[in-house]
């Protein structure tokens, strides 16, 4: 079988090819940075084998070693998918009938805990006063993500209209 090079080689053209179909499709930077993660963790975990060489069963059994032996969540588990998905749907072009048959983890379904406004109260009256104390009623009021609070400017505040400028936030967009 072939193998991908010591040295960077085929792997490094493979995922150079990953880094190029991703930005070309506008995806993230973080969704890039993932799925290159995942990629590569295929490609050396299966000993640099050229990802066109597996199929069904390599990609099966590296989700198996992630789930058993590392004990991924199932949210990750799934994003692992989606890297090897991503690879090779749109990367190396080839069918994936077989990734019907691949296993996912199954998310237990749990209510979200929510604070009573007496709990929220004091949880916030025990932080120091300050920036943290602001970041966190902001992000509660507000339900910003932590990424777009911590990325607000001065000129993203609009006092006369009472609101909030997020700019470029998940995927990219302004609200």
């Amino acid at each position: 079988p072939r193998r991908l090079g010591q040295e960077g080689g085929e792997a490094t053209l493979t995922l150079d090819q990953l880094r190029e179909r991703i930005r070309y499709l506008h995806y993230s930077r973080r969704t890039e940075d993932v799925y290159v993660f995942w990629c590569r963790a295929f490609i050396r975990w299966h000993g640099l084998r050229h990802p066109a060489e597996m199929g069904g069963p390599e990609v099966e059994a590296f989700l198996s070693y992630l789930a058993a032996e590392r004990g991924l969540t199932p949210s990750t588990h799934k994003q692992a998918l989606s890297a090897l998905l991503f690879l090779y749907g749109k990367v190396l072009g080839i069918n994936l009938p077989w990734m019907q048959e691949i296993g996912r983890p199954r998310v237990s379904r749990r209510l979200p805990v929510v604070l009573s406004v007496e709990e929220l109260s004091r949880l916030l009256a025990q932080m120091p006063p300050g920036e943290h104390r602001l970041l966190a009623r902001l992000l509660y009021g507000t339900g910003l993500r932590i990424s777009e609070a911590l990325q607000l400017r001065v000129k993203d505040l609009d006092f006369a209209q009472r609101a909030l400028i997020v700019r470029a936030g998940k995927g990219g967009k302004d609200r």
